[in-house]
């Protein structure tokens, strides 16, 4: 599997120390509904552009949206885009990512999408999240593949970690910094187990009376995730710097790369 690290411009000389595969989180749709760079070193060359849509304006001209990017991706030598776009389904979105992944398509390159635009834009990949708190991620993917084709489907291989209370009727959890994440490990009191059915590891303490049961990866469930998708055709995966940082060596060394 092709494993790309996603790595905003601060963090890319650092990142670039274990991959050439990077995503560039550096664009995001502008107020104007046109193409906004951020802070890319000139010479940054080679790898995928991450198209951002955080307080994008209405994309009122997508050709001319599919221009600025197309020009982008010439430019720097992009292999393709990465559509990161976390506010709810547009027609004006939907749209743009139709016509961009025909021109991309024309032109050799690759365009990825969320989940939610995966029905509408035939001609890219789509993101499937690998970090679920409930159901059985292999069953999850085979869904995908059936559903979107073995062809379309790519892992979105985000690093799980997140506690929820006993009991938790609501089912959600709470989303946990490293930092937070690492206390609680210190003072779980119990031993780590590990979910078959969500390829995650899980443990729970108590704390002022009150029960968490905590969900998390590691550099072993990660790896797990990525042979399911192996197992299904799936032939791309994206990891996020830094929140990957600390398990990197043992998920891209030589001899270990996917």
């Amino acid at each position: 599997m092709q494993l790309y690290l996603a790595v905003t411009p601060d963090k890319l000389r650092e990142a670039a120390r274990y991959t050439d595969r990077l995503a560039h989180v550096a664009y995001r749709v502008g107020r104007d509904g046109r193409l906004a760079r951020r802070d890319l070193l000139a010479r940054t060359r080679g790898g995928l552009l991450v198209l951002g849509d955080q307080e994008c304006g209405l994309i009122r001209d997508p050709a001319a949206l599919c221009r600025d990017v197309w020009r982008e991706c010439g430019n720097r030598g992009y292999g393709g885009v990465l559509a990161d776009f976390e506010q709810p389904p547009a027609a004006d979105r939907g749209a743009f990512l139709e016509a961009l992944g025909m021109v991309l398509a024309r032109n050799g390159k690759r365009l990825f999408v969320p989940e939610a635009y995966g029905g509408q834009v035939g001609q890219a990949a789509v993101l499937i999240c690998t970090a679920l708190s409930g159901g059985n991620l292999r069953q999850r993917l085979e869904e995908s593949v059936r559903q979107f084709g073995k062809g379309r489907v790519a892992l979105d291989l985000q690093r799980l970690r997140m506690s929820f209370p006993l009991p938790c009727p609501t089912g959600e959890g709470e989303p946990l910094e490293r930092e937070k994440w690492e206390e609680m490990l210190a003072r779980k009191g119990q031993s780590v187990f590990y979910s078959h059915d969500l390829c995650a590891r899980y443990f729970t303490f108590t704390d002022g009376g009150e029960s968490r049961f905590v969900l998390f990866d590691d550099a072993g469930t990660l790896r797990r995730k990525i042979e399911l998708g192996q197992e299904m055709g799936i032939g791309t995966g994206f990891l996020m710097y830094p929140e990957t940082a600390d398990i990197l060596p043992e998920l891209l060394l030589p001899g270990r790369q996917m």
